[in-house]
């Protein structure tokens, strides 16, 4: 049965309880995607895994799939999506080496913004380098929902601390492409404290490591991007304030652009609270 124009073009609900039932059922079914934050934490994503994995063929791993989901009580949000996507990571592996191009093939184009998370943390056991771990995301991190983007460097951002300067040598190259998304992403990933994340502890005490992709950023003309700038140098101001201070004031010097000082007062903001 097709989606009707309503529920393709719906804004979506405020709040959990508003969501209409078909709404939730088809986001269940893994048919349509959310439109938002409240729809993306309101997918069951036990439900989730009863309609997709069948859909692809693997039927035969459900049970160790879901019991697993549900002994850690973990069936919807992020714990669901990182527990499920490296359960399939294991179980791929005990497929050969045509079904599980076909799995990642499926997940990666899968409708469903909540599969396609799963899909983003299914790369730990195959790949061992960095360079690989970031080819396989890259295009997760260029998706146009906003929720695998936010998964996306969330799965990788673990590997990246624990190799930070090879990290940051990389994502300048991503700072200079011509995706916003991709651009964002090189920021993002390694914030010195990020959101839901554990802080880079080197970066909050040496920020200037991360200044040959922070100073290609300095005058974006994204708003995406600026934000993600903004809110890194934040982050890196409530341990070195005054780096950030001298590094703000060196930029409106060098670049006194509307993108610049849009950055700065994000920048700025927990420096400016602390003054008042």
């Amino acid at each position: 049965m097709p989606i009707s124009e309503e529920i393709i073009n719906r804004k979506g609900a405020r709040k959990g309880t508003d969501i209409p039932h078909d709404v939730l059922i088809l986001l269940n079914q893994g048919k349509i995607e959310s439109v938002n934050l409240t729809e993306w934490l309101a997918v069951n994503h036990m439900t989730l895994i009863y309609h997709v994995l069948p859909s692809i063929g693997l039927d035969h791993h459900l049970d160790d799939v879901s019991s697993e989901v549900t002994q850690q009580k973990a069936e919807s949000g992020m714990k669901a999506i990182r527990l499920i996507g490296q359960l399939l990571d294991e179980v791929l592996q005990k497929e050969n080496g045509e079904k599980q191009a076909e799995v990642l093939q499926a997940f990666t184009h899968h409708v469903s913004d909540s599969v396609r998370c799963w899909a983003a943390y299914m790369n730990k056991q195959r790949l061992s380098s960095l360079e690989e771990k970031l080819a396989y995301i890259q295009p997760f991190a260029a998706d146009h929902h906003f929720g695998v983007r936010e998964i996306a460097w969330m799965s990788v951002r673990e590997s990246l601390s624990h190799q930070l300067d090879q990290s940051i040598e990389h994502l300048t190259e991503w700072a200079k492409s011509e995706d916003e998304h991709i651009r964002r992403f090189s920021v993002e990933a390694i914030r010195p404290r990020g959101v839901w994340t554990k802080h880079i502890e080197l970066l909050k005490q040496e920020p200037e490591r991360a200044l040959p992709i922070l100073d290609y950023l300095k005058s974006d003309p994204s708003t995406y991007v600026q934000d993600s700038v903004g809110n890194w140098l934040n982050d890196a101001s409530k341990t070195q304030p005054n780096w950030v201070i001298n590094l703000c004031e060196q930029w409106l010097k060098d670049s006194d652009t509307k993108a610049t000082r849009r950055i700065v007062k994000k920048a700025k903001r927990t420096i400016v609270k602390g003054n008042l």
